[in-house]
């Protein structure tokens, strides 16, 4: 039986804050000069905790009140941000993220790609860093109308049957693997918080742990 771990990617492959920063801030800005939100500082952490949520949900909650069409055209500014600065090459993997890929598909995983992600910044970060090289199927939540990763999950099953792992950073990718009875790895390295990933099988503290984590994880599960 093919053995595959379903991989999350900003937090647990990309170290997104070296782009989502810029551009966040460049969408906020413009929503002050436009009337829509007040002048505000913003420190890091309340920044990097909308990383792992798609673009609706992200918005929905952090201003509610905002007009759809105003969602819609931040959102579109922080994802178009985003492209330019992985074509300037401001995008960053986290130090032995190419190793730890590599070292998953010596142990005999076939990797899989899910992001809450837009199509357009999936694509982006193929062409950057060859990610075909390591990933044998990509899945981002634009193609599926932004639906949650939890029902996006059977759809990779049912294209690539096999035995399944999981890993990432949020808890959104803990409750779509449980939901789905994966075994899941927490990455406590990202954007989530230690609550987060409490229920986790496995915890990898840096990227490094990964092959070793899917190795122990996918004999329990065996």
């Amino acid at each position: 039986m093919q053995d595959y771990i379903i991989l999350d990617y900003d937090g647990t492959l990309h170290d997104t804050m070296h782009i989502y920063k810029k551009a966040f801030l460049e969408a906020y800005a413009w929503l002050v000069q436009e009337g829509r939100a007040k002048e505000r500082e913003f420190a890091d952490a309340q920044i990097s905790c909308w990383l792992g949520y798609n673009s609706r949900v992200m918005w929905d909650a952090f201003m509610p009140e905002l007009e759809e069409s105003f969602k819609l055209q931040a959102s579109s500014m922080i994802g178009e941000s985003m492209v330019r600065q992985i074509a300037d090459g401001r995008a960053v993997l986290y130090p032995g993220a190419r190793e730890a890929m590599d070292g998953l598909r010596e142990q005999g995983f076939r990797l899989i790609f899910l992001s809450n992600c837009k199509e357009a910044y999936m694509k982006a970060h193929r062409a950057c860093f060859g990610l075909d090289t390591y990933f044998d199927a990509f899945y981002c939540c634009e193609t599926y109308q932004f639906i949650p990763k939890s029902e996006i999950i059977p759809k990779i099953i049912k294209d690539n049957p096999g035995r399944y792992l999981a890993a990432g950073d949020r808890a959104t990718d803990y409750e779509a693997a449980s939901q789905n009875q994966i075994p899941f790895i927490g990455c406590t390295y990202g954007f989530g918080t230690t609550e987060e990933l409490i229920c986790a099988q496995r915890l990898a503290n840096d990227v490094s742990d990964l092959p070793k984590c899917a190795e122990k994880l996918l004999h329990l599960s065996i």
